[in-house]
């Protein structure tokens, strides 16, 4: 083992080569005072940012034909579950939709409600050949329904110039679609005003 002078030289040297603007009475004055520690200052890790999953752009998604309904799969009996489930899914919305309820209620309900599974019929059309098609909403878009209907026929319904009606329990309302240029996902989160012109 080495003798104490020796090891009270190396580590006199060793601070003195580590710490070089000390001058020697500091050195010793750290050395009798308290006890030295060697700061060790680790490097920063840098976060690796997450990537971010990109979807498919709308030009991809109209080129891998993800929204187009197969010709085979275009048949009103394939849907009617769909409904089944929609009018269940109404009537935990607006608490069973018993007799006693305001319509206006209901109606603010409906507005912001998700219509897919929804069995519509067009009463109002600026273009007569609307006039009648009754059938379930198969797709929402900005500006059209899809709807099929009971002779198992694709509709592409534009939504201006438009009144739809939809009838669940006795209780009937009217969608305005000139109103209702709006994303399912983005109507949910609108407010809609309770007065205003109606027109189609």
């Amino acid at each position: 083992p080495q003798g104490s002078e020796k090891a009270k030289s190396f580590v006199h040297a060793f601070l003195k080569r580590s710490m070089p603007t000390m001058t020697d009475e500091a050195i010793q004055d750290m050395l009798t005072r308290k006890a030295v520690v060697l700061e060790h200052y680790p490097k920063k890790k840098t976060k690796q940012k997450r990537k971010k999953t990109k979807g498919f752009t709308a030009k991809q998604r109209r080129e891998l034909r993800l929204f187009e309904i197969e010709p085979e799969q275009q048949r009103y009996a394939i849907f009617l579950p769909l409904h089944e489930l929609w009018k269940q899914y109404i009537r935990d919305l607006c608490h069973g939709l018993k007799p006693d309820a305001q319509p206006h209620m209901i109606q603010g309900k409906l507005l912001k409600a998700d219509l897919h599974g929804a069995i519509v019929t067009v009463t109002k059309s600026k273009c007569p050949s609307y006039v009648g098609i009754t059938g379930i909403i198969l797709q929402e878009f900005k500006h059209v329904f899809k709807i099929i209907t009971k002779e198992d026929k694709l509709k592409v319904v534009p939504k201006l110039n438009n009144v739809f009606s939809l009838e669940l329990d006795g209780f009937v309302s009217y969608i305005y679609g000139s109103k209702f240029l709006l994303r399912a996902s983005e109507r949910s989160a609108k407010k809609f005003k309770l007065k205003g012109t109606i027109d189609l």
